[in-house]
């Protein structure tokens, strides 16, 4: 059985440096079956979620949290696209991430998914300080779980955060075993900065 447990073995190879929690965060398939988080540690990582940067703290986060063995977590799978149901139903709990999308009855918030996108990073982040590890799928039938759990059309599903625990790399199919150990990278950081005066 191999499991990737030295985080140091996949730690980013970064310009300068940055806080642990962000270099030695990556997005394994390889999560164990078996681990359950418990309900202290998950509500934790939401409560991460909750204090995340909101524009005029409107906080347009909205999430649906299947835990696996639920019908709510068999919903969730079933809305995965390719081969991402191939290894997602093995991690402990399956987020949908969603995105209240009005201020008001007669306007939409122009930073909802934004805003989503930033509680998401938040609740990512303190998974990795608690042990977890995370994985963004935006494969998905985003309609299709919206109609699973009769969603009104302002709540807009933007992805899903597979959460859980390491697990047994050897249990991966060959395309996903030589994804989960291959070299992590990056563009280089000039080629992000549009302007740098």
């Amino acid at each position: 059985m191999t499991l990737i447990t030295d985080t140091l073995s996949r730690a980013a190879d970064t310009t300068s440096p940055i806080l642990s929690v962000l270099s030695e965060r990556w997005s394994p398939r390889g999560f164990d079956p078996t681990a359950v988080i418990d309900e202290t540690t998950l509500t934790t990582i939401l409560e991460a979620a909750r204090w995340a940067p909101s524009a005029s703290n409107i906080q347009p986060a909205r999430f649906i949290v299947a835990r696996r063995g639920t019908a709510s977590f068999a919903k969730v799978h079933e809305g995965l696209m390719g081969f991402n149901k191939a290894w997602a139903d093995s991690a402990s709990v399956l987020i949908v991430n969603i995105a209240h999308l009005p201020i008001d009855e007669t306007r939409e918030n122009p930073w909802a998914r934004y805003d989503l996108g930033q509680a998401v990073a938040h609740l990512t982040i303190q998974a990795q300080e608690e042990g977890l590890y995370t994985h963004q799928l935006g494969g998905i039938d985003g309609a299709a779980i919206a109609e699973s759990f009769g969603l009104t059309p302002d709540l807009a599903v933007v992805s899903v955060t597979v959460l859980g625990v390491l697990g047994d790399v050897d249990a991966l199919s060959p395309e996903l075993y030589a994804r989960e150990i291959a070299p992590r990278t990056r563009k280089p950081l000039a080629e992000l900065l549009l302007a740098n005066d």
